[in-house]
């Protein structure tokens, strides 16, 4: 089962980059964004990470903050934020329990051979944990800029 639209996000903790252990209440009286990608240091993920850090400022500004997250072990995720010079820690989902609540783990068919992963998704958490918006199937192009915005919005509002 998984979170919806108005429901408060259960208070998962996972291990992450450097090496804390980070609870999502952790982030309670600012609001968060929390994205998937499939797997670190590969384009599309090394895109949408960087545009994200590129933006950190604009997010901070709206009182949000900024939680990546993937199947790939702490290591991956340490190299990955390193070699990227992200201001935002990345979690590391090798149980998919952070996956399954938000039900990103989806059938992907690559080279005519299917199997399950991570679909790129982002989600808009308020600052009482309450999920307020979600992306699915995102597309890396223009997609923090989206999320800027809605951030913005609801720290506005």
């Amino acid at each position: 089962m998984s979170v919806a639209i108005g429901e408060t996000i259960p208070d998962l903790e996972l291990p992450a980059t450097g090496g804390k252990s980070i609870k999502l209440s952790d982030y309670r009286g600012q609001n968060l964004v929390l994205y998937f990608y499939p797997k670190a240091s590969t384009p599309g993920c090394t895109q949408e990470g960087q545009d994200f850090r590129d933006a950190a400022r604009d997010f901070d500004a709206a009182n949000t903050r900024v939680l990546g997250a993937s199947r790939d072990g702490v290591k991956a995720q340490e190299n990955f934020k390193t070699k990227q010079s992200f201001p935002f820690d990345l979690v590391s989902d090798t149980d998919e329990v952070l996956c399954k609540a938000f039900d990103v783990i989806k059938m992907k068919k690559m080279y005519g051979k299917e199997s399950l992963g991570v679909e790129r998704s982002t989600f808009l958490i308020d600052k009482d944990g309450v999920l307020r918006q979600e992306w699915r199937q995102v597309k890396v192009k223009d997609h923090v800029a989206e999320v800027l915005e809605a951030a913005q919005r609801l720290a506005g509002g």
